[in-house]
């Protein structure tokens, strides 16, 4: 089994602390660690959590609310899954999805047809802002209630700092904590469909007899020696560059949430850091 597969795997053996409310909104239990053993992480806030016995690794403004940008996009696909419609349905882009996205590109165009499974995997995976919203527009009754049902799932998940308007993470308005943050990377990892179509390196969909091809915004996803089992990027220039992901490291599962990192590469140079001091932490610990 390659080390994705392993991730994927780890994460839908249920080894994630699971997707039932009470295991993903527990408190995590916090380790104190001095600032000397603190990784260097240059993001401006950070929450590493050990997701084997949910003890907190490291933290900085773990309690601050603050914008996400397309880490959004995952409670979007949350509730999107959970309104079980056919994911073969094909979903057309309208002007109100131009409209929705206002200021960002993108390659889908108005009247281009994708089906919903096609859309969820491109939101994931390469941020496409009107797959976002096509996705929330076409849930039951409406983008409105597609807004109410993520705000509803972070109220039962314990993100009580969390707030959505709107599915892309395009408004700044869109906000949530590191801590609560990590809540929402474990249950979108307990989602087999969310850890497949988010760690995908690229993707092609066809639109009409257009083959268009979408890679990854996480260049981590493509590593061998990286077990992600899910992850998301955002950025707005609110939020800065931000990413979550959930990974495998020294055969402990690990969620990472870096929000606002300043320029293009710092938050996957965080990543790597992160993971040479936990890897160094263990083998301390082993000495």
């Amino acid at each position: 089994m390659n080390s994705r597969a392993l991730g994927i795997a780890l994460l839908s053996s249920g080894l994630l602390l699971g997707l039932s409310a009470p295991a993903v909104a527990s408190a995590p239990t916090h380790v104190t660690v001095s600032q000397a053993a603190r990784p260097d992480v240059r993001s401006q806030a950070y929450y590493i959590l050990d997701g084997t016995n949910s003890s907190v690794l490291a933290s900085r403004h773990e309690n601050t609310p603050a914008p996400i940008a397309s880490i959004t996009k995952l409670m979007t696909a949350i509730v999107v899954l959970e309104a079980d419609q056919p994911m073969d349905e094909e979903l057309t882009i309208t002007a109100a999805d131009v409209r929705g996205t206002a200021g960002s590109g993108s390659r889908l165009w108005q009247g281009a047809r994708i089906t919903r499974a096609d859309l969820l995997r491109l939101a994931l995976m390469s941020s496409e802002n009107r797959a976002a919203h096509a996705l929330c527009r076409a849930y039951p009754q409406g983008l409105t209630a597609c807004v109410r049902a993520m705000n509803a799932k972070a109220a039962e998940l314990g993100m009580k700092t969390a707030h959505f308007i709107e599915p892309t993470g395009l408004s700044k308005l869109n906000v949530a904590s590191p801590r609560d943050l990590a809540r929402l990377v474990l249950a979108a990892g307990a989602v087999p469909a969310i850890g497949e179509y988010s760690t995908d390196p690229e993707h092609t969909v066809y639109v009409g007899r257009q083959a268009l091809q979408f890679r990854n915004t996480n260049s981590l996803v493509e590593k061998p020696d990286w077990q992600v089992g899910v992850q998301k990027t955002g950025y707005i220039s609110e939020a800065g560059r931000c990413l979550v992901m959930q990974t495998v490291i020294d055969g402990r599962q690990v969620v990472i949430v870096l929000l606002n990192s300043f320029g293009k590469l710092t938050r996957i140079a965080d990543a790597k850091r992160i993971r040479t001091w936990l890897e160094a932490q263990h083998k301390a610990q082993d000495a």
